[in-house]
């Protein structure tokens, strides 16, 4: 029995997360569920459920949540950050999984790594952040660090128990809303159309990070530590109908790829279940029905944020924290209408410029570097 704390609950991943369960009731208990402000669906959750850990991020909702009386009765509140590293800790639980978007599930997760959880990771800031103290804890505590982005899964998949034999990762990437525009159009988009991506459903931020293909820089950095191989043997592909969700070529020149249609449902299951495989909550492909798949190169000069991205990896240090931070503190400015679309790599390559490289001795090293960027960003 799989009993997992899932933390960001209400999100876009947390909503496919729930589905699996409710396809897997007898497979899987949800002990403890976290979100940042939105304790009405977390209250819905945690009666659908029956769970007694709910953590609020956002003290001004917890305290709402708590005097509201729609948890059920017996519920234990969490509260904070300090709550998050709380409730994923718990001693019940053996799996958490990561969906809160941006850095808040750093802290959460290396706590739920040192006390021997296995950890699913959606967030893919965690390990841009702080790749090189996840996965170092990872391997002292002994416990597994399941990629849950559909890309990694796919890797992950793909690589099986032929690590040595690896030669190339490719990651595939849908080119987000505007992977048919000219530069040109693109500087005249507003945050509407941003938020348009052709294949996947997700929350605002990951998908504008799809269209700008920064999120295919960050997947990149994640990998390079999650799968230990350098920027330079991975390489990038965009695949317009996001059914080929990545690929691994090997030394003997074999590619093996996973396929799948695009929801997030299949390598959350993966995740939840691994090693084990059962039934789908969705419909696989039918083969016997025709359809194409088209591969080609991405435009690095019109995905600005990609480049960026790899040579951030490339940099390593602080560089990929700062690449994130500002990435984080750009598109929100963008959403906000505070900035044009196109001033959101311009914001992050000032701050890889001005914020000294370094190499983090710690992870406050690793905070204060993501503090300085975002400040600087906002500027």
């Amino acid at each position: 029995m799989r009993k997992i704390i899932l933390l960001g609950a209400t999100g876009s991943i947390g909503e496919n997360t729930l589905e699996v369960v409710d396809a897997h009731r007898d497979a899987v208990e949800l002990v403890g569920i976290a979100a940042n402000t939105r304790w009405r669906e977390l209250a819905a959750i945690a009666q659908k459920y029956a769970v007694k850990h709910v953590a609020i991020f956002d003290e001004t909702a917890a305290q709402e949540a708590q005097g509201s009386g729609t948890f059920p009765a017996g519920t234990r509140f969490y509260v904070g950050l300090d709550g998050l590293i709380e409730i994923a800790t718990l001693a019940e639980a053996n799996l958490v999984v990561t969906a809160v978007v941006g850095t808040l599930g750093l802290k959460p997760t290396l706590a739920a790594i040192h006390a021997g959880k296995d950890v699913a990771v959606a967030s893919k800031e965690i390990l841009v952040l702080a790749g090189q103290f996840v996965m170092a804890a990872a391997r002292e505590r002994g416990v597994s660090i399941l990629p849950m982005d559909s890309e990694h899964n796919a890797i992950f998949q793909c690589i099986g128990e032929e690590k040595r034999h690896v030669d190339r990762l490719i990651l595939t990437a849908s080119g987000g809303a505007f992977r048919d525009y000219t530069l040109e159009e693109m500087a005249r988009v507003v945050p509407a159309d941003a938020l348009k991506n052709p294949n996947w459903n997700m929350g605002p931020k990951v998908t504008v990070d799809s269209s700008s293909m920064a999120n295919k820089g960050l997947e990149l950095i994640e990998a390079t530590w999650l799968f230990d191989l350098p920027e330079s043997r991975i390489d990038i592909v965009v695949h317009p109908q996001s059914i080929v969700h990545s690929m691994v070529k090997f030394c003997d020149g074999s590619v093996i790829a996973q396929l799948a249609p695009p929801s997030m449902t299949f390598p959350i299951q993966h995740c939840l279940f691994y090693p084990k495989r059962l039934a789908g909550t969705r419909p696989s492909l039918d083969f016997t029905q025709a359809f194409s798949l088209e591969f080609r190169a991405p435009d690095y000069g019109k995905y600005k944020c990609l480049r960026l991205a790899r040579a951030a990896s490339r940099a390593g240090g602080i560089a990929p924290a700062v690449f994130n931070a500002a990435n984080e503190v750009a598109v929100d400015a963008f959403l906000k209408g505070k900035i044009p679309y196109l001033e959101i790599p311009e914001i992050i390559e000032r701050s890889l410029e001005k914020i000294p490289n370094r190499v983090p001795v710690d992870l406050d090293d690793v905070l204060a570097a993501d503090a300085e960027a975002r400040l600087l960003s906002g500027q």
